[in-house]
C-alpha cells in the first residue's frame, strides 16, 4: 500500500476534517466536527510513514525530527479548485514508530463574527496601546483561529507594526493598513522568549505571542505589556480567573505579589472560548467568557481574590462581559447544542443542570 500525503490531505479538507492523524500501527484518521473517522480500515506500518515523512520534509528538517524525537511544522498542498490549503503539523514517535498530525488552516482570515464571537470584542480589547490581552482554552478550541480574527481586526482598523511569532506560522497575514512581520519559531528566530525580547527593539505596536509556554517567555510578555506594547497571547486554561493564577503561580512565590501588581495594571482582558458539537451534526460552536479587566477586576487581582471575580462578571455583563456556563446555557435554550454535551463542558455542573433544567444528571 502507498500512501500519496497530498492526496489525504486534500481529502481531508473536501470532506470538511479539522485534523489528520497518520500514525505507525493505527489506520488513516480524521476528526470531524470533533469526533474521529477512519479514512480506511489498513493500519499502517512504519514504513508507510517514513514514507509520508519524506513526502512533507526536507532531509533537515528529518534530522531534527530523529534528534529531537518530535517537532513542528507548517505545510501546504495545491488543491486544483481551492488554491493552496494550509496546514500545521507535529511530527513525532511513538511505541509503533512514526507519527504526523496535521491540523487544517482556513485559507480565509476568519472575522469575529466568521467564529460565532461577539464583534465587540474587536474594539473592546484591541484598541488598547498597551496591556495584555489573553486567549485560553484547551487544545482544539480555536483559540489560533481567534488570534487571527483579533490581529486581523487591527490589521484592517488600525496602523500598527505588528510583530508575530508563531510555532508554527498559521494564518497568513497580507499587510492592510499596519505593517505585519510573521516570524517562525525553529525557522526566524530559536525560541518564543528569544523573539519577544528581540521585539522589543523593533519598534512594534502589538505583537502576538502564539504561546506563553515557560516562565521566561510568560515574564517578557508582561514587561512587554507594560512598557508600552499591545500584547496578544494564549494560554492553555478554561476560565479568566484559572488564567490568572496559572500565570501568577508560575513565578516563584516570592515574586508572585509583584506580579499580581503588574497583572492588575497591564491585563486587559481574558477570551476563555471551548468548541462543542452541534446538535444537528453540522459543524461546531463556540461558549467563550469573557473578562474584562476593569477597576474591580484590578483590585481583586491585587489582593488576590480570584474567588470573586466571577462574581463581578456577572455585575459587567452588560458592559459586555459574561461567563462560561452563561454562554452554555444560551446555546442550549437556542438548541444549538446538546444539554447534556453542554453540562459536560460547564464550570458548576450542578447548578447549571438546575438552571437547564435538565433530569438525569450529567453523562458519565
Amino acid at each position: 500500500m502507498s500512501i500519496e500525503m497530498n492526496r489525504l490531505l486534500l481529502d481531508m479538507v473536501e470532506q470538511h476534517g479539522s485534523d489528520l492523524l497518520v500514525a505507525a500501527g493505527y489506520p488513516v484518521t480524521m476528526r470531524k466536527y470533533g469526533a474521529l473517522v477512519n479514512m480506511s480500515d489498513a493500519l499502517l506500518t512504519q514504513a508507510h510513514v517514513d514514507s509520508c515523512l519524506q513526502q512533507v520534509l526536507t532531509e533537515t528538517e528529518l534530522e531534527t525530527l530523529r534528534t529531537q524525537q518530535d517537532m513542528d511544522f507548517a505545510y501546504q498542498v495545491e488543491h486544483p479548485t481551492r488554491g493552496y490549503c494550509r496546514f500545521r503539523a507535529n511530527a513525532f514517535y511513538q511505541r509503533f514508530g512514526p507519527s504526523i498530525c496535521f491540523r487544517a488552516i482556513p485559507k480565509e482570515i476568519p472575522t469575529l463574527a466568521d467564529l460565532g464571537l461577539p464583534e465587540d470584542l474587536g474594539p473592546g480589547l484591541m484598541e488598547f496601546h498597551q496591556g495584555l490581552v489573553l486567549v485560553t482554552g484547551p487544545t482544539g478550541c480555536g483559540k489560533t483561529s481567534t488570534l487571527a480574527a483579533l490581529t486581523d481586526f487591527c490589521n484592517r482598523n488600525r496602523a500598527l507594526n505588528i510583530i508575530t511569532v508563531e510555532d508554527p506560522i498559521e494564518f497568513v497575514h497580507p499587510t492592510k493598513r499596519s505593517l505585519l512581520v510573521q516570524r517562525q519559531v525553529g525557522l526566524h528566530c530559536d525560541s518564543y522568549a528569544s523573539a519577544l525580547k528581540a521585539s522589543l527593539r523593533e519598534d512594534p505596536d502589538l505583537i502576538l505571542v502564539g504561546e506563553l509556554r515557560d516562565l521566561e517567555t510568560i515574564s517578557l510578555a508582561i514587561t512587554a505589556a507594560e512598557t508600552g506594547h499591545l500584547v496578544l497571547s494564549t494560554l492553555n486554561t478554561i476560565s479568566a480567573a484559572q488564567t490568572i493564577n496559572r500565570i501568577v503561580n508560575a513565578f516563584p512565590p516570592r515574586q508572585q505579589s509583584q506580579v499580581r501588581m503588574m497583572l492588575a495594571d497591564s491585563l486587559r482582558g481574558v477570551i476563555s472560548q471551548q468548541l462543542l458539537p452541534r446538535s444537528d451534526g453540522k459543524g461546531r460552536v463556540a461558549a467563550i467568557e469573557v473578562m474584562y479587566a476593569n477597576g474591580p477586576i484590578g483590585n481583586l487581582i491585587r489582593e488576590n481574590k480570584m474567588h470573586q471575580v466571577n462574581s463581578v462578571m456577572q455585575t459587567g455583563s452588560k458592559r459586555g462581559m459574561r461567563l462560561m456556563d452563561d454562554s452554555l446555557l444560551a446555546l442550549v435554550k437556542a438548541g444549538t447544542v446538546d444539554p447534556r454535551e453542554a453540562v459536560d463542558r460547564a464550570h458548576d455542573k450542578n447548578t447549571f443542570i438546575e438552571r437547564a433544567h435538565i433530569t438525569g444528571g450529567s453523562r458519565g
